[in-house]
């Protein structure tokens, strides 16, 4: 089963991420090295890998949301 979550933010140790369910701490110990706020992380039942194509995606999103809010009318 694939779980997908977003890193919300980072609170000394713990990184907080948005999941489809809710909020959830988990230890940065325990996530791939080299992890950034936005990331898309998905967890399967052996391995926890970053989904770059998905954030990429994300950001291309929220760039067209934010065009269209501040476009001249």
């Amino acid at each position: 089963m694939n779980k997908r979550g977003i890193i919300d933010r980072f609170e000394g140790e713990w990184a907080v991420l948005e999941f489809e369910t809710g909020m959830e701490d988990i230890l940065k110990t325990t996530l791939p090295k080299n992890i950034n706020v936005g990331d898309v992380l998905v967890f399967d039942d052996t391995t926890i890998t970053i989904d770059t194509d998905a954030r990429k995606q994300r950001e291309a999103e929220i760039d067209r949301l934010a065009d269209e809010l501040f476009e001249d009318e």
